[in-house]
């Protein structure tokens, strides 16, 4: 039996199919997109640093400087470095405006973040009729220009006769900054976990208590990012002092804000004027607040993050 001969000539072999192009990953391309938008964003936050970190700077040298190197250049070097000229700023006035605003900062504050701790609380945790219009009344009240009530707030606490006084300005500092405070630690107190208040509960706290001593410390956080914005707001605040804390004539008591005594320094110079003074006494008033921040600035981040968490 003869087998078939086979054919010495190899099939014809087909060639691979080309691989099919790759779809690029979004992800990918927005990594590669990505650099621009840090080159961008970085160097706009090297810049706005740059625009703050100068001008206090400046204000910290030329309060080194005599009244001859500030009218010559502004970014000469001081030739002589001599604390007297902050003991003259302080004497000037500056001390007394400090220790006024350091004694209606320390009730205001405390009283806002009383009660606007204690209002937010209530609001975001307890439900109850009228609550939902309560909470936006602050939310109104927050977008409120105090500059619209300067003059029905004169009469007001001139009515109450607290004009010129610390306690009628705590009041009115009190009064601004709740609704602010109530916004911010609404959103804050929501976030916490309801297990820990009903486990308080179970134990026989009250709801005072369980609010003091429960609920308050495990809100730090957004506390001290809530007080430090009311610092920074009511140390800066100038135009609510100068309606309602006017020195009276005759009167050797001057109950003026810092804000305002820095005012008053620049225009009681006139023509002689102390310029290495007044930089002095701006040194003064911003170095309280810088150093209140960059103390707590780790816990400002935290509370600001963790209050937009579920």
């Amino acid at each position: 039996m003869s087998t078939p001969i086979k054919d010495p000539t190899p099939a014809p072999v087909e060639p691979a199919p080309a691989p099919s192009p790759r779809k690029a990953d979004p992800r990918t391309r927005f990594a590669e997109g990505g650099g621009v938008l840090n080159v961008f964003s970085h160097g706009f936050l090297a810049l706005w640093a740059v625009m703050i970190v100068l001008p206090l700077a400046w204000i910290v040298l030329s309060s080194f400087k005599t009244d001859a190197q500030i009218g010559g250049s502004a970014w000469t070097w001081p030739t002589h470095w001599s604390f007297e000229v902050f003991v003259r700023a302080w004497d000037k006035g500056i001390g007394g405006f400090f220790l006024n605003t350091v004694i209606v900062l320390f009730f205001s504050v405390t009283l806002t973040m009383l009660f606007g701790s204690m209002a937010a609380y209530v609001l975001a945790r307890y439900e109850f009729p009228g609550n939902r219009v309560l909470y936006y009344l602050f939310v109104a009240g927050a977008m409120f220009p105090v500059y619209l009530a300067l003059v029905p707030l004169f009469f007001m606490v001139r009515n109450l006769g607290m004009l010129n006084t610390y306690q009628g300005l705590i009041l009115v500092y009190v009064a601004y900054s709740l609704p602010f405070t109530v916004f911010f630690l609404h959103s804050f107190f929501r976030t916490l976990p309801t297990a820990v208040h009903e486990a308080a509960m179970i134990d026989g706290c009250s709801h005072t208590r369980a609010f003091f001593q429960v609920m308050l410390p495990i809100a730090k956080p957004g506390l001290l990012s809530v007080g430090i914005f009311n610092v920074l707001g009511q140390w800066n605040q100038y135009i609510l002092p100068l309606t309602l804390m006017q020195k009276q004539s005759g009167s050797d008591r001057d109950h003026s804000m810092l804000t305002q005594g820095l005012v008053n320094l620049a225009l009681q110079q006139g023509y002689a004027g102390d310029m290495p003074a007044l930089f002095a006494g701006m040194t003064i008033a911003m170095l309280p607040v810088l150093v209140v921040y960059l103390s707590f600035q780790r816990q400002v981040q935290a509370g600001l993050t963790a209050g937009t968490l579920k």
